[in-house]
């Protein structure tokens, strides 16, 4: 369900509104708490409400630090390309137009990997691009032989470079908040709604549904953040596409 952001403000919403129903039913079925009991649930509200506040606020420091860290490989991966590319000159000319030609291939790739959302076209994608890098790999062993020592490791390394900011870059895509994270912030949310309802005086509604909004709406960001492909705040391959523009205008 954190894939969908909207889904999650949804059933957030609608679940935490219930906690607070449920609480207040459990006020009007049992006598109201006496002053003394209000104190005490008081204290045990503001410490639940203060633990919920840190947990907010920690995973939505977590979704932030996550959606830095693709950006970022996202502009490695353009680099490590770009890189590459160039050092690709230095071979002969049938060599290297062979070069310049599966990196741009790759990077079209790259760029698809970052866009798209559906999760057969991934695949298939994965798939080609493991099969470009290998026909790089191939083209560069074999053209670099006939290079000095020194510039082949200079067309080795570039390659390695390429293939390491890739993997990176899907290991950042896979790390994600931890579902006992979200476990927690439910729980804490749901108890939090419930001790609200328990504790009125009264029903009131506008008051019992600021709480349900504002976690709701928390949850809804932190959702958005850490989910890649479901949401509407997403990596755009600014620097990707930016270099195909550039490669492909050669």
């Amino acid at each position: 369900m954190v894939n969908f952001p909207l889904l999650v403000l949804l059933v957030s919403f609608l679940g935490l509104a219930l906690a607070a129903w449920i609480g207040d039913g459990l006020r009007k079925r049992f006598k109201p708490l006496k002053e003394e009991s209000r104190d005490d649930s008081g204290v045990v509200l503001g410490g639940t409400l203060t633990l919920l506040g840190l947990v907010i606020g920690f995973s939505f420091a977590m979704a932030i630090s996550r959606y830095d860290l693709r950006k970022d490989y996202e502009k490695t991966e353009a680099n490590a390309i770009a890189a590459e590319d160039m050092r690709a000159d230095l071979l002969v000319p049938d060599d290297a137009g062979k070069v310049h030609g599966l990196l741009k291939q790759y990077l079209d790739q790259r760029v698809l990997f970052y866009t798209t959302r559906n999760a057969d076209r991934l695949t298939q994608i994965s798939a080609d691009t493991a099969h470009i890098q290998d026909e790089l790999w191939s083209a560069i062993r074999s053209a670099a032989s006939r290079l000095p020592p020194q510039l082949q490791g200079l067309l080795i390394s570039g390659m390695t470079d390429i293939v390491l900011s890739q993997r990176s870059t899907e290991a950042a895509w896979l790390n994600r908040i931890p579902t006992s994270a979200w476990v927690m912030l439910l729980a804490t949310s749901l108890g939090c709604n419930v001790l609200i309802g328990y504790r009125a005086r009264r029903t009131d509604w506008i008051v019992f549904l600021v709480m349900p909004v504002a976690v709701s709406i928390s949850l809804f960001l932190i959702s958005d953040l850490d989910s890649p492909r479901g949401g509407a705040i997403r990596v755009v391959p600014h620097n990707l596409i930016s270099l195909s523009q550039s490669l492909h205008g050669k």
